[in-house]
Protein backbone atom coordinates (compact mmCIF):
# COMPACT_ATOMS: atom_id res chain seq x y z
CA UNK A 1 0.00 0.00 0.00
CA UNK A 2 1.49 3.10 -1.49
CA UNK A 3 1.98 5.64 1.49
CA UNK A 4 -0.52 8.67 1.35
CA UNK A 5 0.92 12.26 0.84
CA UNK A 6 0.60 14.36 3.99
CA UNK A 7 -0.97 17.19 4.34
CA UNK A 8 -3.44 18.34 6.32
CA UNK A 9 -4.80 18.53 3.90
CA UNK A 10 -6.12 16.30 1.94
CA UNK A 11 -4.56 14.80 -1.07
CA UNK A 12 -5.32 11.01 -1.16
CA UNK A 13 -3.46 7.83 -1.59
CA UNK A 14 -1.11 8.35 -4.46
CA UNK A 15 -2.80 4.69 -5.40
CA UNK A 16 -5.99 6.55 -5.88
CA UNK A 17 -5.07 8.68 -8.49
CA UNK A 18 -6.72 8.26 -12.18
CA UNK A 19 -4.91 7.43 -14.57
CA UNK A 20 -1.36 6.04 -13.61
CA UNK A 21 1.70 7.67 -14.95
CA UNK A 22 2.54 5.00 -17.29
CA UNK A 23 3.09 1.13 -18.38
CA UNK A 24 6.09 -0.52 -18.97
CA UNK A 25 8.16 1.80 -16.75
CA UNK A 26 8.67 4.24 -19.39
CA UNK A 27 8.09 7.93 -18.14
CA UNK A 28 4.83 9.83 -18.61
CA UNK A 29 5.07 12.58 -21.52
CA UNK A 30 4.28 15.10 -18.95
CA UNK A 31 6.41 13.51 -15.81
CA UNK A 32 8.36 17.36 -15.64
CA UNK A 33 5.28 18.95 -15.56
CA UNK A 34 3.90 16.27 -13.42
CA UNK A 35 6.70 16.89 -10.71
CA UNK A 36 6.07 20.61 -10.84
CA UNK A 37 3.00 20.03 -9.75
CA UNK A 38 3.57 17.59 -7.15
CA UNK A 39 6.03 19.91 -5.38
CA UNK A 40 3.67 23.08 -5.65
CA UNK A 41 1.34 21.16 -3.88
CA UNK A 42 3.74 19.93 -1.52
CA UNK A 43 5.06 22.95 -0.94
CA UNK A 44 1.44 24.91 -0.44
CA UNK A 45 0.51 22.59 2.55
CA UNK A 46 3.97 23.37 3.92
CA UNK A 47 2.72 26.58 4.61
CA UNK A 48 -0.64 25.74 6.07
CA UNK A 49 0.78 26.15 9.58
CA UNK A 50 1.32 29.95 9.30
CA UNK A 51 -2.31 30.16 6.99
CA UNK A 52 -4.04 28.58 9.64
CA UNK A 53 -2.20 30.47 12.47
CA UNK A 54 -3.17 34.04 10.77
CA UNK A 55 -6.40 32.75 11.63
CA UNK A 56 -5.95 33.22 15.35
CA UNK A 57 -8.81 35.44 16.08
CA UNK A 58 -10.98 32.27 15.42
CA UNK A 59 -11.31 29.53 17.31
CA UNK A 60 -10.67 25.79 15.57
CA UNK A 61 -14.10 24.71 15.56
CA UNK A 62 -15.01 27.97 13.47
CA UNK A 63 -12.19 27.86 11.40
CA UNK A 64 -13.12 23.70 10.56
CA UNK A 65 -16.60 25.14 9.57
CA UNK A 66 -15.35 27.70 7.09
CA UNK A 67 -12.98 25.96 5.56
CA UNK A 68 -15.52 22.82 4.87
CA UNK A 69 -18.16 25.34 3.71
CA UNK A 70 -15.85 27.91 1.51
CA UNK A 71 -14.32 24.42 -0.32
CA UNK A 72 -17.73 23.04 -0.87
CA UNK A 73 -18.66 26.30 -2.70
CA UNK A 74 -15.11 26.46 -4.47
CA UNK A 75 -15.77 23.12 -5.94
CA UNK A 76 -19.54 24.25 -7.22
CA UNK A 77 -18.12 27.33 -8.57
CA UNK A 78 -15.51 25.10 -10.54
CA UNK A 79 -17.78 22.74 -11.28
CA UNK A 80 -20.77 25.34 -12.82
CA UNK A 81 -18.05 27.19 -14.62
CA UNK A 82 -16.93 23.90 -16.52
CA UNK A 83 -20.62 22.47 -16.46
CA UNK A 84 -19.15 18.92 -15.24
CA UNK A 85 -22.55 17.74 -13.73
CA UNK A 86 -22.91 14.79 -15.78
CA UNK A 87 -20.87 12.51 -12.87
CA UNK A 88 -23.38 13.43 -10.70
CA UNK A 89 -26.56 11.26 -11.50
CA UNK A 90 -24.58 8.37 -11.40
CA UNK A 91 -23.14 8.87 -8.97
CA UNK A 92 -26.24 8.94 -6.37
CA UNK A 93 -27.07 5.90 -8.03
CA UNK A 94 -24.27 3.93 -6.32
CA UNK A 95 -25.45 3.98 -2.44
CA UNK A 96 -22.32 2.19 -1.39
CA UNK A 97 -19.81 5.06 -2.52
CA UNK A 98 -21.55 7.54 -0.83
CA UNK A 99 -21.73 5.62 2.02
CA UNK A 100 -18.48 5.37 2.10
CA UNK A 101 -17.20 8.46 1.03
CA UNK A 102 -18.99 10.05 3.99
CA UNK A 103 -17.27 7.97 6.19
CA UNK A 104 -13.92 9.31 4.75
CA UNK A 105 -15.65 12.49 5.16
CA UNK A 106 -16.16 12.39 8.80
CA UNK A 107 -12.32 10.43 9.11
CA UNK A 108 -10.94 13.93 7.12
CA UNK A 109 -13.33 16.62 8.92
CA UNK A 110 -11.43 14.57 12.39
CA UNK A 111 -8.17 14.86 10.53
CA UNK A 112 -8.61 18.48 9.66
CA UNK A 113 -9.94 19.81 13.22
CA UNK A 114 -7.24 18.05 15.07
CA UNK A 115 -4.63 19.94 12.66
CA UNK A 116 -6.47 23.14 13.24
CA UNK A 117 -6.73 23.09 16.80
CA UNK A 118 -3.04 21.72 16.94
CA UNK A 119 -1.47 24.46 15.30
CA UNK A 120 -3.41 27.60 16.89
CA UNK A 121 -2.43 26.21 20.39
CA UNK A 122 0.96 25.94 19.70
CA UNK A 123 1.88 22.24 18.66
CA UNK A 124 2.56 22.73 15.07
CA UNK A 125 5.91 20.52 16.03
CA UNK A 126 3.83 17.71 16.95
CA UNK A 127 1.28 18.30 14.21
CA UNK A 128 4.80 17.93 11.29
CA UNK A 129 5.56 14.49 13.48
CA UNK A 130 2.27 13.31 12.80
CA UNK A 131 2.37 13.83 9.17
CA UNK A 132 6.00 12.23 9.22
CA UNK A 133 4.34 8.97 10.99
CA UNK A 134 1.67 9.02 8.71
CA UNK A 135 3.59 7.09 5.47
CA UNK A 136 4.62 4.46 8.32
CA UNK A 137 1.46 4.11 9.91
CA UNK A 138 -0.49 3.96 6.20
CA UNK A 139 2.36 0.78 5.47
CA UNK A 140 1.14 -0.59 8.62
CA UNK A 141 -2.50 -0.63 7.88
CA UNK A 142 -2.12 -1.93 4.49
CA UNK A 143 -0.94 -5.06 6.67
CA UNK A 144 -3.54 -5.12 8.96
CA UNK A 145 -6.37 -4.46 6.95
CA UNK A 146 -5.45 -5.02 3.59
CA UNK A 147 -3.31 -8.68 4.55
CA UNK A 148 -0.53 -7.03 2.16
CA UNK A 149 3.01 -8.54 2.31
CA UNK A 150 5.86 -6.22 3.19
CA UNK A 151 9.21 -6.51 2.26
CA UNK A 152 11.84 -6.54 4.92
CA UNK A 153 13.10 -3.35 4.89
CA UNK A 154 9.24 -2.39 5.32
CA UNK A 155 8.98 -3.80 8.15
CA UNK A 156 12.44 -2.50 9.12
CA UNK A 157 10.66 1.28 8.98
CA UNK A 158 7.69 -0.22 10.72
CA UNK A 159 9.80 -1.38 13.59
CA UNK A 160 12.01 1.66 13.65
CA UNK A 161 8.43 3.93 14.10
CA UNK A 162 7.40 1.96 16.45
CA UNK A 163 10.24 2.41 18.22
CA UNK A 164 10.39 6.01 17.78
CA UNK A 165 6.25 6.48 18.95
CA UNK A 166 6.79 4.32 22.32
CA UNK A 167 10.58 6.94 22.88
CA UNK A 168 8.56 9.76 22.41
CA UNK A 169 5.86 8.45 24.72
CA UNK A 170 8.31 7.79 27.23
CA UNK A 171 10.19 10.67 27.38
CA UNK A 172 7.47 13.02 26.64
CA UNK A 173 5.72 11.27 30.07
CA UNK A 174 2.18 11.27 28.12
CA UNK A 175 1.08 9.15 24.36
CA UNK A 176 1.74 11.94 21.41
CA UNK A 177 -1.90 11.63 20.84
CA UNK A 178 -1.84 14.80 18.22
CA UNK A 179 0.62 13.27 15.81
CA UNK A 180 -1.10 9.67 16.33
CA UNK A 181 -3.81 10.87 15.77
CA UNK A 182 -3.39 12.72 12.67
CA UNK A 183 -1.23 9.79 11.16
CA UNK A 184 -3.83 7.44 11.91
CA UNK A 185 -6.77 9.51 10.58
CA UNK A 186 -4.86 10.51 7.34
CA UNK A 187 -4.20 6.58 6.84
CA UNK A 188 -7.58 5.78 7.74
CA UNK A 189 -8.74 8.23 4.84
CA UNK A 190 -6.59 7.16 2.22
CA UNK A 191 -7.50 3.64 3.18
CA UNK A 192 -11.14 4.47 2.43
CA UNK A 193 -10.88 6.33 -0.88
CA UNK A 194 -8.77 3.36 -1.95
CA UNK A 195 -11.30 0.96 -1.22
CA UNK A 196 -14.14 3.15 -2.08
CA UNK A 197 -13.21 6.03 -4.38
CA UNK A 198 -10.57 5.29 -6.27
CA UNK A 199 -12.11 6.22 -9.36
CA UNK A 200 -13.67 9.20 -8.21
CA UNK A 201 -11.78 12.77 -9.53
CA UNK A 202 -10.20 14.10 -7.00
CA UNK A 203 -12.87 17.52 -7.68
CA UNK A 204 -15.62 15.50 -7.34
CA UNK A 205 -14.66 13.63 -4.28
CA UNK A 206 -13.87 16.51 -2.39
CA UNK A 207 -17.77 18.16 -3.57
CA UNK A 208 -19.19 14.61 -2.03
CA UNK A 209 -16.88 14.70 1.08
CA UNK A 210 -17.60 18.38 2.05
CA UNK A 211 -21.29 18.35 1.19
CA UNK A 212 -21.42 15.48 3.03
CA UNK A 213 -20.11 17.33 5.86
CA UNK A 214 -22.39 20.44 5.05
CA UNK A 215 -24.41 19.38 8.18
CA UNK A 216 -21.55 19.28 10.35
CA UNK A 217 -20.25 22.71 9.93
CA UNK A 218 -23.82 24.17 10.61
CA UNK A 219 -23.65 22.50 13.63
CA UNK A 220 -20.21 23.97 14.27
CA UNK A 221 -21.06 26.86 13.68
CA UNK A 222 -24.27 26.74 15.93
CA UNK A 223 -22.08 26.18 18.29
CA UNK A 224 -19.66 28.47 17.95
CA UNK A 225 -22.56 31.14 18.30
CA UNK A 226 -23.48 29.66 21.55
CA UNK A 227 -19.42 30.05 22.73
CA UNK A 228 -18.28 26.60 22.56
CA UNK A 229 -15.30 27.84 20.15
CA UNK A 230 -12.90 29.92 22.71
CA UNK A 231 -9.80 31.35 21.12
CA UNK A 232 -7.04 33.71 21.86
CA UNK A 233 -6.34 36.58 20.56
CA UNK A 234 -3.83 39.83 21.89
CA UNK A 235 -4.17 38.16 25.40
CA UNK A 236 -8.04 38.15 25.09
CA UNK A 237 -10.39 35.42 25.15
CA UNK A 238 -12.66 35.20 22.09
CA UNK A 239 -15.97 33.54 22.78
CA UNK A 240 -18.76 33.55 19.75
CA UNK A 241 -18.27 34.10 15.94
CA UNK A 242 -15.43 35.81 14.45
CA UNK A 243 -16.35 36.06 10.68
CA UNK A 244 -17.40 39.47 10.43
CA UNK A 245 -15.96 40.86 13.88
CA UNK A 246 -12.24 40.93 13.13
CA UNK A 247 -12.13 43.01 10.09
CA UNK A 248 -11.89 42.57 6.24
CA UNK A 249 -8.67 40.91 6.01
CA UNK A 250 -9.60 37.98 8.74
CA UNK A 251 -13.04 37.38 6.70
CA UNK A 252 -11.20 37.02 3.97
CA UNK A 253 -8.41 34.59 4.89
CA UNK A 254 -11.88 32.66 6.19
CA UNK A 255 -13.26 32.69 3.18
CA UNK A 256 -10.34 32.01 1.15
CA UNK A 257 -9.83 28.18 3.38
CA UNK A 258 -11.61 27.32 0.29
CA UNK A 259 -9.52 27.87 -2.61
CA UNK A 260 -6.53 27.21 0.07
CA UNK A 261 -7.63 23.83 0.82
CA UNK A 262 -8.83 22.69 -2.99
CA UNK A 263 -5.64 24.55 -5.13
CA UNK A 264 -3.09 21.93 -3.62
CA UNK A 265 -5.53 18.82 -4.03
CA UNK A 266 -6.11 19.47 -7.60
CA UNK A 267 -2.46 20.16 -8.10
CA UNK A 268 -1.66 16.87 -6.30
CA UNK A 269 -4.18 14.68 -8.45
CA UNK A 270 -2.58 16.27 -11.56
CA UNK A 271 0.92 15.30 -10.17
CA UNK A 272 -0.44 11.88 -9.84
CA UNK A 273 -1.12 11.24 -13.04
CA UNK A 274 1.61 11.98 -14.34
CA UNK A 275 4.70 11.04 -12.46
CA UNK A 276 5.57 7.69 -10.94
CA UNK A 277 4.58 6.92 -7.29
CA UNK A 278 7.67 6.45 -6.12
CA UNK A 279 8.64 10.51 -6.83
CA UNK A 280 5.13 11.32 -4.86
CA UNK A 281 6.29 9.20 -1.69
CA UNK A 282 9.61 10.86 -1.78
CA UNK A 283 8.29 14.36 -2.42
CA UNK A 284 5.45 14.11 0.74
CA UNK A 285 8.05 14.24 3.48
CA UNK A 286 8.66 17.75 1.92
CA UNK A 287 5.42 18.90 3.87
CA UNK A 288 6.26 17.76 7.26
CA UNK A 289 9.81 19.43 7.32
CA UNK A 290 8.19 22.85 6.31
CA UNK A 291 5.64 22.16 9.02
CA UNK A 292 8.60 21.47 11.57
CA UNK A 293 10.26 24.51 10.28
CA UNK A 294 7.50 26.89 10.47
CA UNK A 295 7.09 25.77 14.11
CA UNK A 296 10.22 27.59 15.08
CA UNK A 297 9.07 30.64 12.76
CA UNK A 298 6.04 30.52 15.48
CA UNK A 299 8.37 30.28 18.12
CA UNK A 300 7.48 26.65 19.32
CA UNK A 301 10.62 25.16 21.64
CA UNK A 302 11.56 21.38 20.65
CA UNK A 303 13.54 19.81 23.43
CA UNK A 304 16.67 18.01 22.54
CA UNK A 305 14.43 14.71 23.66
CA UNK A 306 11.70 15.71 20.67
CA UNK A 307 14.80 15.86 18.14
CA UNK A 308 16.39 12.62 19.16
CA UNK A 309 12.73 11.70 18.63
CA UNK A 310 11.71 13.45 15.01
CA UNK A 311 15.55 11.75 14.03
CA UNK A 312 14.55 7.99 15.07
CA UNK A 313 11.24 8.75 12.73
CA UNK A 314 13.65 10.26 10.10
CA UNK A 315 15.68 7.14 10.12
CA UNK A 316 12.71 4.92 9.36
CA UNK A 317 11.24 7.38 6.74
CA UNK A 318 14.59 6.97 5.10
CA UNK A 319 14.55 3.12 5.17
CA UNK A 320 10.91 3.36 3.88
CA UNK A 321 12.72 5.53 0.98
CA UNK A 322 15.45 3.20 0.21
CA UNK A 323 12.83 0.28 -0.16
CA UNK A 324 10.65 2.23 -2.34
CA UNK A 325 13.37 3.52 -4.48
CA UNK A 326 14.73 -0.28 -4.51
CA UNK A 327 11.45 -2.10 -5.71
CA UNK A 328 10.93 0.55 -8.46
CA UNK A 329 14.56 0.09 -9.54
CA UNK A 330 13.64 -3.84 -9.46
CA UNK A 331 10.44 -3.41 -11.49
CA UNK A 332 10.82 -4.94 -14.95
CA UNK A 333 10.73 -3.28 -18.18
CA UNK A 334 7.50 -4.78 -20.00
Amino acid sequence: MTAASPADPLPPNPSSAANPPSAAGEPHPEAGRGALFGLTAYLLWGFFPLYFHALGPSGPLEVLAHRILWSLLFCLVVLLIGRRWAWLRPLLARRKLLVGLTVAALVLAVNWGVYVGAVMAGHTSEAALGYFLNPLLTVALGVVILGEPLRRLQWVAVAIGAVAAAYLTIVGGKVPWIALTLAASFALYGLIKKRVGASLPALHGLTVETAALFPVALVLLWLVGQGADLASTAGQQVSGATFLGFGGWHTTLLVLTGPVTAVPLLLFASAARRVPLVTIGLLQFITPVMQLLCSLILGETITPARWVGFAIVWVALAVLSVDSLRARGARPLA
